[in-house]
């Protein structure tokens, strides 16, 4: 659903827009290849998905029965649910500013530091990693934990480099902001003392 829910934006923004949001980055870069992991790994999630409509694959897939139990695997929709909600809102709240990796010279996106990215430089990624972990969660296999940690590691590595480009363009704007606002998530202290 996040795949087709992704495709169908980027395709929505192209044709009011006229130029794609989606932006892999100089071949060979880090972007780039961080992009085409995430694109097979995508493909084969969904293959998996349908082929499991039609045939009982889950012992290719490395089964992880202890985990395989009612109250997991409607943890795992429900995580799942919560990322596709969460990603649909964030991409709202973006708007016209969304961007699918490091944004191209020429491109002028807004530098959003309030709202979600007030908590989190990169709560869209967070929305991801909680998708994947439904999925684990909702197929609890060797497969879907390759999956989880392989997409982890790409969106940490994928995070790090969008901040490097962000920090090039918008300089001290942006360093301020970096200083501010964790990379993933800031959970508020209570104001011991005030009333």
């Amino acid at each position: 659903m996040i795949g087709l829910q992704f495709t169908a934006r980027a395709l929505g923004l192209y044709n009011r827009m006229g130029f794609s949001h989606i932006h892999y980055g100089r071949r060979g870069s880090a972007p780039w290849w961080h992009r085409h992991t995430f694109n097979l790994f995508r493909a084969a999630i969904l293959a998996v998905c349908l082929v499991r409509i039609v045939a009982d694959i889950d012992p290719w897939l490395g089964r992880i029965s202890w985990l395989y139990h009612g109250p997991v695997l409607l943890l795992g929709v429900a995580c799942l649910l919560g990322s596709f909600t969460a990603i649909n809102y964030l991409q709202a709240y973006m708007h016209e500013d969304w961007r699918s990796g490091p944004a191209r010279s020429g491109d002028s996106p807004r530098l959003l530091m309030e709202g979600p990215f007030g908590r989190s430089r990169n709560p869209q990624f967070l929305a991801v990693m909680l998708g994947q972990l439904g999925f684990f969660l909702a197929l609890p296999s060797v497969f879907s934990l390759v999956c989880l940690l392989v997409g982890v590691v790409v969106l940490a590595r994928q995070a790090r480099s969008e901040e490097t480009a962000l920090a090039e363009r918008f300089g001290a704007t942006y360093l301020a902001y970096r200083d501010r606002v964790p990379r993933w998530f800031a959970v508020r202290r209570p104001a011991f003392g005030r009333p």
